[in-house]
């Protein structure tokens, strides 16, 4: 079987304490019994949870949705966007199967950053790592207005920002990324391509404005 990866990087430095925080975790299982009731979904999509803040973390190793349990996240500490970067490299690079001659391999990862602040560590290094893997789709979210979207759109094309961090803007979010990946899946089980760009996706609900 051909799985479609899907990474979710999240920030959960100090600044995401109390309100935002709350609503990443409500957010993830929002989205995770979505996708859940769509069977296109179930079939192909596999969830992984990258956690970043002083350090980064994968709470959640690439899983199938029906064994999905949403981890523990708190938020403390600084923003080491370019280690979880680093560690999403890693991960791909183990996790995600190679197509061989034998067999074809899993579709190419679908990855959802999301960060409220300014990186504090050497994000170009990690963007150096991330640049030696293959990913599908790769959208970075910007939540509120203290993120240097410019930093984001050397990651990828794909920005999108929210204009304050509270729970309404996050569940909006996190219910488009569910609507995303219901997309990618339908595409990928009725005719065997891959999402190619934002264009393709389900429109961003009006809390998500894409960076241009």
């Amino acid at each position: 079987m051909r799985r479609l990866p899907v990474y979710l990087l999240l920030d959960t430095s100090g600044s995401m304490m109390g309100e935002p925080i709350e609503a990443v975790k409500n957010g993830v299982q929002t989205m995770v019994s979505a996708l859940r009731q769509d069977p296109y979904a179930l079939e192909t999509a596999f969830l992984s949870i990258i956690t970043f803040n002083s350090t980064a973390n994968q709470p959640v190793p690439l899983t199938e949705l029906t064994s999905f349990q949403t981890p523990p996240i708190e938020a403390s500490g600084t923003t080491s966007l370019g280690a979880a970067l680093s560690l999403l490299a890693q991960r791909a690079e183990s996790e995600v199967n190679k197509t061989t001659a034998e067999q074809k391999g899993d579709w190419k990862p679908i990855v959802f950053i999301m960060t409220d602040g300014m990186p504090t560590d050497d994000w170009q290094k990690g963007l150096n790592d991330f640049q030696k893997q293959k990913w599908g789709m790769v959208v970075a979210c910007a939540a509120g207005q203290a993120v240097d979207t410019s930093i984001l759109k050397q990651i990828t094309e794909v920005v999108v920002q929210l204009d304050t961090a509270d729970s309404s803007s996050f569940k909006a979010f996190f219910k488009w990324v569910s609507a995303s990946i219901s997309t990618s899946s339908a595409k990928i089980e009725e005719g065997g391509k891959e999402v190619g760009g934002l264009n393709e996706l389900p429109p961003p609900p009006p809390e998500v404005n894409v960076v241009v």
